[in-house]
């Protein structure tokens, strides 16, 4: 059964805006200075698929939220998980990915579910609820916790004969901590697809923040800076901005402690 992507957004009403700031700090360079104190974001995936003809509402969810700040001022970084388990179902979506899959499959197995399924929101790392439900959502950011005292900063993203080059650090706060899993992500800002078979055959979607590249990069608790090596796919349409996404999370898909983000 189809959905309209149709949405009232009445229980969002604890954003207060875009993250004006962040992108200003988070512009087009190859080296940035430090922040002042430590970021406060939330991560907010969504595990969707093209395939599912209940996940536009959700897609359009993210859209509102993305790089907008929760009322305690976090800003929200939204990331667009495409799974693979839908492909077989009459329509193969052009950004699904066995990365995701197995993530979303991780995390089924943390929160004790039964089942994993399309659309799931997980708000930064320490919760899961349906992707498309409202309130569901606004109350999973409202409770996310950013006061684990670790910072993540991103210095640099060079393009090189191997991908992109990746230098970034954790703050000393990490110090004497267990190590946290280090992942980086790649997002197409914007894309489109008009879907020819299966739920959503004669609709155009459209997606923000889209995952083309998520793999783990590093686990770590020193806090010296660490250059790595991400291969940038290539989206099948987009508008060609991008966005790098790195963020720290407890080891076994446990809370988000640490984000940064910069365009691409």
């Amino acid at each position: 059964m189809r959905r309209r992507i149709v949405l009232a957004m009445t229980g969002l009403a604890f954003l207060t805006g875009g993250g004006s700031a962040q992108t200003a700090r988070h512009a087009r360079a190859t080296g940035r200075a430090a922040p002042e104190g430590p970021p406060h974001a939330v991560l907010l995936e969504l595990f969707t698929s093209e395939g599912c003809s209940s996940c536009p509402p959700a897609d359009y969810l993210l859209h509102v939220l993305n790089n907008k700040r929760t009322g305690a001022g976090d800003l929200i970084v939204g990331i667009s998980e495409h799974v693979t388990y839908w492909n077989r179902l009459g329509w193969r979506d052009p950004f699904s990915s066995d990365v995701v899959t197995a993530r979303q499959r991780g995390y089924g197995e943390r929160f004790r579910q039964d089942e994993i399924y399309t659309p799931q929101m997980v708000v930064n790392g320490e919760a899961q609820v349906l992707g498309s439900d409202e309130s569901a959502v606004s109350s999973a950011l409202a409770q996310a916790h950013h006061a684990s005292g670790i910072a993540l900063h991103i210095a640099s993203a060079q393009r090189d004969a191997e991908g992109l080059a990746v230098t970034f650090s954790l703050s000393a706060a990490v110090a004497g901590a267990e190590p946290v899993d280090v992942f980086a992500v790649v997002a197409e800002d914007v894309a489109v697809t008009r879907v020819l078979r299966g739920e959503n055959a004669g609709h155009t979607l459209v997606h923000v923040t889209v995952a083309t590249t998520f793999s783990q990069v590093a686990t770590l608790k020193e806090t010296a800076a660490t250059t790595v090596h991400i291969a940038l796919a290539k989206p099948p349409d987009g508008d060609g901005k991008r966005h790098l996404i790195v963020f720290a999370q407890v080891r076994g898909l446990g809370p988000v402690v640490a984000i940064d983000t910069m365009a691409l």
